[in-house]
């Protein structure tokens, strides 16, 4: 689940910047993907007068996000498309930590993410479908001042929850070419400290051809389990790696913003991301 104000994949809000309107507010979704048995896919984009926010509390439409006595809850109200099934429930976050930890990912700064919580506990209740499911989750969060596709060409990312801390490994290659090897392990306590890059391991293409890499001990391994989302310009996977001296699952994506900025993925992703009237 993503929340966007300023939806970076929207085509929306891609021909409004070309026209110089840029502004964030009006280019709001949640994004819900169900993976499994039951798959369902929602990012219905609204605008401005659909947002209502402060600083505890999102509104997009009507799902919102609210932090309560420390834990994030969740109100989803929203459709799958192209085929329109409910997505109806609740979701709730309890952070083990909060990190307050940011990192810029392009040298000038214009764009910045936050591990804000590495391991957390995550209950899920839906009522459309009927899901219930409780495990180890992830909260992060990212911020710009500028398109994605205008400072970086692509990026991998990962993270791998481990015994006693979280490993979150970031490859990120700029516009200019330059790549930026970007590793941090969390302790359970939130403290963070730097992780030296491991070895790269190329993962297989996707369906889509789209290139996959990752980060693992010299020696060991790392492969991909399932592939839950496949796209031409955006992959995210379940690996098994070994990290840190553990063989432990992760969680895994790689973003190609060559491919996302294309003329035919543009023209593509209005059957993905529907706008709302309203």
């Amino acid at each position: 689940m993503i929340a966007f104000i300023g939806s970076v994949f929207s085509p929306y809000y891609a021909w409004m910047r070309r026209r110089g309107d840029g502004r964030a507010e009006r280019h709001c979704a949640l994004n819900i993907s169900l993976y499994g048995g039951t798959r369902r896919w929602a990012m219905t984009e609204r605008g401005e007068a659909s947002l209502h926010r402060d600083a505890h509390h999102i509104a997009i439409g009507p799902s919102s996000l609210s932090w309560r006595n420390g834990v994030l809850e969740i109100e989803i109200r929203e459709r799958s498309f192209p085929i329109p099934h409910a997505i109806r429930g609740r979701i709730r976050v309890h952070p083990e930590a909060i990190t307050g930890h940011r990192e810029s990912l392009d040298p000038a700064g214009l764009h910045r993410w936050s591990p804000m919580a590495p391991r957390a506990r995550v209950e899920v209740e839906l009522d459309q479908p009927g899901l219930r499911w409780s495990g180890n989750g992830y909260l992060d969060s990212n911020d710009g001042d500028g398109p994605l596709e205008a400072s970086f060409r692509r990026w991998d990312w990962c993270r791998v929850p481990l015994r006693d801390r979280t490993a979150i490994l970031y490859d990120v290659e700029g516009r200019d070419g330059q790549k930026r090897e970007l590793g941090l392990q969390v302790a359970r306590d939130g403290s963070v400290s730097p992780l030296e890059a491991p070895t790269a391991v190329t993962l297989p293409r996707t369906r889509w051809r789209l290139p996959r890499f990752t980060r693992c001990d010299t020696g060991g391994t790392a492969s991909v389990v399932q592939t839950l989302q496949d796209s031409p310009f955006y992959a995210r996977s379940v690996l098994q790696t070994r990290l840190l001296g553990e063989t432990a699952p992760a969680m895994h994506e790689s973003l190609d913003l060559d491919r996302f900025k294309a003329p035919w993925t543009q023209a593509m992703l209005p059957f993905r991301i529907p706008r709302a009237l309203r």
